[in-house]
């Protein structure tokens, strides 16, 4: 499957934003490139559609999705008959390497994302190893037991700590798991993009 494999950190630089736990923009607050700071100040004011394509690539890079499933995710919540921003990022935001993420199992997205694809995740038990997974309200999300002594996991104790669980997810620390205890709406929607944008530019 397609991914996009640019650092972190000049994605966050490039779009502004923070990727992960670690906001890279703060040392740095201006994209990568060989004239640094001065690119930002010659930088020309952006169009409507520069505005709504940025949220998307804000949107993509931060859950790690290329453009077909993207535009897949989209179609899918404008078919919704409640607000199609809000959809779009409840659908995001219900896959099984972000739900990974938000228990504290990975330090990044990037990093749930190969946990869920190497089999250490359990879905009810069951052994699932789609990232794009939609979890659903009820699914425990656990760690294989024969995985528990590999050296990623035993770092998740210390992961957790430093990881807020949103409050439709709720994790047991001393099992390692996680249950879905509602879909996220309200500010567990919120994201560091407007997806309101985003609509509009599929709408267009």
């Amino acid at each position: 499957m397609a991914k996009n494999n640019t650092p972190i950190v000049k994605l966050s630089r490039r779009l502004g934003i923070a990727i992960g736990k670690e906001n890279y923009t703060r040392r740095r607050p201006y994209p990568p490139g060989i004239h640094g700071p001065k690119q930002a100040q010659r930088r020309p004011r952006m169009s409507a559609y520069g505005e709504q394509l940025l949220e998307k690539q804000k949107a993509k890079a931060i859950y790690g999705i290329m453009e077909r499933q993207f535009r897949n995710y989209f179609e899918k919540a404008s078919k919704q008959e409640e607000n199609t921003a809000e959809v779009l990022v409840r659908l995001l935001e219900q896959r099984l390497d972000n739900v990974v993420f938000r228990l504290g199992f990975a330090k990044t997205r990037r990093q749930a994302r190969q946990v869920v694809g190497h089999g250490f995740i359990l879905v009810n038990g069951n052994r699932v190893d789609i990232p794009s997974f939609s979890v659903s309200v009820g699914d425990e999300i656990s760690i294989k037991e024969s995985k528990k002594t590999t050296n990623m996991i035993k770092q998740i104790p210390e992961v957790m700590g430093l990881s807020a669980v949103p409050k439709w997810i709720a994790r047991d620390d001393k099992a390692l798991s996680g249950k879905v205890t509602s879909l996220p709406e309200g500010d567990d929607l919120d994201q560091p993009f407007d997806p309101t944008l985003i609509v509009e530019f599929y709408s267009r």
